[in-house]
């Protein structure tokens, strides 16, 4: 009979080996519940003989205790991003450059799919694992090895019995689509918002202090690069991917050596048209020349390398019809068209059958008409939108769009509001429409706003509808007897709405007043008017020359904060929530370190961002002393882009605004 330590070292290599299998091979030798078995065996043994454990047994991906924060990590070699591409001209251009760099006509690429998640550096030490960090800036990213090592696609100890001294490993983290959609079923099964896509959710979860709740979250690995190594030479990308899968690494099977750039171009196009047929979202092919000494020969500039291209896919689109319109209000109770189309149109991997039109101005200037055929794209495809007419369609039985004169929602008056930018239709029965009252509450509850557990946008709409809340002072008057009389409540979903109503009122003041809906005040006013008057007492008592004096305010925006405070409402709202125990003051930080980078300037940020999401990094500029604002103007000092920016980088290059990536204004913040 063997003994404990024996028993444990055979579990662990049979576990590791099925784990290669599904991970890395894609071809599972035993099921899901026989793995379980081998696994649990493995748990109760250690736990019998704690001395057993070893760094790198299976059983040690997934218990560690919460960290309270990410330490940084210094790479060892920059992860630097590599430079887009968008066309079959500009990867001719590239080739044109590296000939000229070589002084050689054959020069092979390998081209790989550019995986639509998060870059990551493994280091192993002696063939153990022992550390994982993000890129972050390119030199300093955080550590996330706790989260890492829940990761069954990640070896724990190399598969070599002469492993490198030392050898990090460069790669991608992603979530398949699968994956999302069964977080999602969840989430609105327990009526939470769903998530967006599987970058954001990917990129959120490493973000988790709990590995527990990484685990709970299936995230996956290909390896694709080299960073510092000891003790292994290895001298193309070719050879590379041959050491990674011989060491037990998953890397994409997608992967193709390419001799030419004609090669090149078309291996490209033939994944553009099928990359739906993954089972994960790619926005593009990466380009690299296989010959490492060349590499070194070509270098970098002081931002990306001269001997990669990324390849980025055109924003799939479709045409179809423009059936009909309907109207939501929102929580001031402006109308907004949304287009249903007839029939719906497949983009990015879903069904797409309506998308938001924006405004009466919007409307006017596209000349969109019931019956007209559009054109309809994924903005970073996420959000549908109509991008443009095929006017050369029209037959003559097109009709103009009609504006409702009653609200769809309450059936008052709607009045045309000229005064502002964009012109636009409003609900008139402004605080008292059950569809305005319904947005306000759901803005009042969004995570960077009250932050209300429980409270999403379907619970909100039935708490409105059931008459329990006509305001947001009502929230904090609900009891768990009034929750459990309403469809789809049970004790702990009740009782959790109730403690996180409760907890929402220790938000302080800057995040109270981003959740009033006072017309022109979001996160960074809301921040700013904090941090002059510190107090609910002292905004209400500030004249409109006061709050002009902000910084950035201006008069029209202390007109409007000044007005929601001195009406009937605003009154009574203060004291209401006053009287509940909502704290009214600001708790002013001291400055963090570096804090004086963005002192006095304004940053915008635009984009699909990789590292951040929007609150996070307006949260960063706000630390660092900079102010957060919506729009491009001559006094924006910063244009931070991301992915797929648009009309605010085309501003921001016309009028001389900086741009930064995100890399760079992570650099500037450290």
């Amino acid at each position: 009979m063997p003994t404990p330590s024996d028993r444990a070292k055979t579990l662990r290599q049979t576990i590791d080996h099925h784990n290669h299998k599904y991970y890395v091979d894609a071809a599972p030798e035993i099921s899901d519940r026989e793995f379980d078995k081998l696994l649990q065996e493995l748990i109760d043994l250690e736990k019998q003989h704690p001395e057993l454990v070893t760094p790198d047994s299976p059983t040690q991906r997934v218990g560690g205790q919460p960290i309270e924060g990410f330490a940084k990590v210094t790479h060892r070699v920059p992860m630097m991003s590599i430079e887009n591409s968008y066309s079959a001209e500009d990867l001719r251009k590239f080739d044109a450059d590296v000939r000229k760099a070589t002084g050689k006509t054959d020069n092979p690429y390998t081209v790989e799919m550019k995986i639509d998640g998060v870059s990551m550096s493994l280091t192993y030490v002696d063939g153990l694992f022992v550390q994982g960090a993000t890129r972050g800036s390119g030199d300093v990213g955080d550590d996330v090895t706790h989260n890492l090592k829940t990761i069954a696609g990640i070896p724990l100890r190399l598969k070599s019995k002469d492993a490198p001294r030392l050898f990090e490993v460069r790669g991608e983290i992603y979530m398949t689509r699968a994956e999302l959609v069964r977080i999602n079923a969840e989430r609105v099964k327990d009526e939470e918002e769903p998530y967006a896509n599987t970058r954001n959710l990917t990129a959120g979860t490493l973000k988790q202090l709990d590995p527990k709740e990484c685990a709970k979250r299936k995230l996956s690995f290909f390896a694709y690069g080299l960073g510092a190594s000891e003790g292994v030479e290895i001298k193309s990308q070719t050879e590379l991917f041959d050491k990674l899968k011989a060491f037990g690494f998953p890397v994409n099977p997608h992967t193709k050596l390419c001799q030419t750039v004609d090669e090149v171009i078309d291996y490209c196009n033939s994944w553009d048209a099928k990359r739906r047929d993954l089972a994960y979202d790619t926005d593009g092919m990466v380009v690299k020349l296989n010959d490492f000494a060349v590499r070194q020969r070509l270098g970098a500039t002081s931002k990306v390398p001269r001997w990669a291209k990324a390849y980025k896919f055109e924003a799939e689109q479709g045409i179809t019809k423009l059936g009909s319109v309907e109207f939501s209000v929102g929580k001031f109770g402006e109308l907004t068209p949304v287009a249903l189309f007839d029939p719906p149109v497949q983009l990015a991997g879903t069904k797409v059958g309506r998308a938001s039109m924006h405004n009466a101005s919007w409307v006017e200037k596209m000349d969109v008409r019931y019956g007209d055929t559009v054109v309809v794209e994924k903005a970073g495809e996420i959000i549908p939108q109509v991008v443009s007419v095929v006017t050369e369609s029209r037959t003559g039985k097109e009709k103009p769009i009609v504006w409702p004169t009653a609200c769809p929602a309450c059936g008052g008056p709607v009045e045309k509001n000229e005064s502002a930018v964009s012109y636009g239709f409003y609900c008139a029965d402004v605080g008292r429409c059950p569809a305005q009252v319904a947005q306000r509450i759901i803005s009042y509850a969004r995570r960077e706003r009250m932050d209300i557990d429980g409270l999403g946008d379907e619970v909100a709409k039935q708490l409105v509808e059931s008459g329990l809340v006509t305001r947001v002072t009502d929230l904090y008057r609900l009891t768990t007897k009034q929750l459990l009389a309403l469809e789809k409540f049970a004790d702990t979903k009740a009782q959790n709405l109730v403690a996180g109503i409760a907890a929402s009122k220790e938000r302080g003041l800057a995040r109270l007043l981003a959740a009033l809906t006072i017309y022109g005040v979001g996160g960074s006013m809301a921040d700013l008017l904090a941090e002059q008057f510190p107090s609910l007492d002292l905004i209400v008592n500030a004249t409109e020359d006061d709050l002009a004096k902000i910084k950035g305010f201006g008069p029209k925006r202390a007109k409007s904060v000044s007005d929601f405070f001195h009406s009937e409402e605003g009154t009574r709202l203060v004291g209401e929530l006053r009287d509940l125990g909502v704290k009214l003051t600001h708790d002013q930080k001291a400055p963090a370190a570096g804090a004086q980078v963005f002192q006095g300037k304004t940053l915008v940020v635009t984009g699909a961002l990789t590292k951040y999401d929007r609150a996070g990094i307006e949260q960063l500029i706000k630390e660092h002393g900079g102010k957060a604002s919506g729009s491009v103007s001559k006094k924006t000092d910063y244009l931070i882009a991301g992915e797929n920016a648009g009309s605010k980088l085309a501003k921001a290059q016309e009028l001389g605004v900086k741009v930064l990536t995100e890399d760079e204004f992570e650099k500037l913040i450290q």
